[in-house]
């Protein structure tokens, strides 16, 4: 019996308790930490910034078109498409002296907005060779211009 004891004293004083020094990360750890995680980042953060302003575009595309698909109705029905004076207005109330109208040709009772938040710009007739209007957006910019200019997104 005083074999088991000695050998269970002598477990005992092998065995170590872990210090609380060692339950952490040290200072050094955190840091490495931080700056790995501060390049990853910096590395990934401006690609998804890129892959967010060319979705922008392509969604101010995809509504271009789809307005034009609606003006092309509003064509069928009145014969002409809108004036600059009654814009895309003349989508969702019907332009005084018009028949034929069979609107409201978009479901809004407010004009559509850009992604950017700027109002579509509307011409008829167009500036631009072939083409019976200009529907555009501005861009990221905000600032007008012609269709066709750099930055303006244009039907065509």
């Amino acid at each position: 019996m005083q074999a088991i004891g000695r050998i269970l004293r002598r477990h005992a004083v092998t065995r170590r308790k872990p210090k609380d020094a060692e339950a952490g990360y040290t200072l050094l750890e955190l840091l490495v930490v931080i700056v790995i995680l501060g390049l990853l980042i910096g590395l990934v953060g401006p690609a998804l910034l890129g892959q967010l302003g060319r979705a922008k575009a392509s969604i101010a595309k995809q509504s271009i078109e789809r307005m034009a698909s609606v003006l092309d109705l509003y064509k069928l029905d009145v014969g002409s498409y809108p004036t600059t004076d009654q814009g895309l207005k003349a989508l969702i109330d019907a332009p005084a002296g018009v028949s034929g109208w069979n609107g409201p040709y978009l479901k809004q009772t407010k004009l559509p907005r850009d992604p950017w938040g700027h109002p579509y710009v509307y011409r008829d007739p167009s500036e631009r060779q072939g083409l019976a209007y200009d529907l555009c957006s501005e861009g990221p910019s905000g600032h007008g211009g012609s269709p066709g200019a750099a930055g303006m997104i244009c039907n065509h």
